[in-house]
């Protein structure tokens, strides 16, 4: 396994279509894992959302977030993101809208986000980062 990779190493893993796990903390201080869509523009990840979802109260309470993606084929590229959220309201219906049309195709993406409503944006950059991949296992 490489491991200690960047993220331009990873080749396009970030411009695929892949669900990530994104973890942030209740009250208690356990953490909830949420399955999401999201985008890297290049030094954050971004998850499109709403203003009242319990994902937003999370980060409002406390900001420590941790974002993981990584493909389900060989050569089984990864990265996991540990930084602070911030919450962004600027640009977040386009941005979701973008996202969804990412995942969906643009007539179910437009139609998805338009239902959707997201209104505000986490965005988490990077304080750790872990990156990974097996293309030597798999001679990639």
């Amino acid at each position: 396994m490489r491991k200690d990779l960047t993220v331009d190493e990873l080749g396009r893993l970030l411009e695929q279509p892949l669900l990530a796990v994104l973890a942030t903390y209740r009250r208690d201080g356990s953490v909830l894992l949420s399955p999401v869509w999201h985008e890297w523009d290049g030094s954050a990840f971004v998850v499109a959302t709403g203003s009242g979802n319990v994902k937003t109260q999370h980060v409002r309470r406390d900001p420590r977030a941790s974002i993981v993606v990584c493909e389900h084929v060989p050569p089984y590229r990864g990265i996991e993101v540990h930084g602070r959220a911030r919450l962004v309201a600027e640009d977040a219906a386009e941005t979701g809208r973008r996202i969804a049309i990412r995942y969906l195709g643009e007539t179910e993406g437009t139609a998805k986000a338009e239902a959707y409503g997201d209104d505000v944006l986490i965005r988490i950059e990077p304080g750790f980062v872990r990156a990974w991949d097996f293309a030597d296992e798999y001679g990639a």
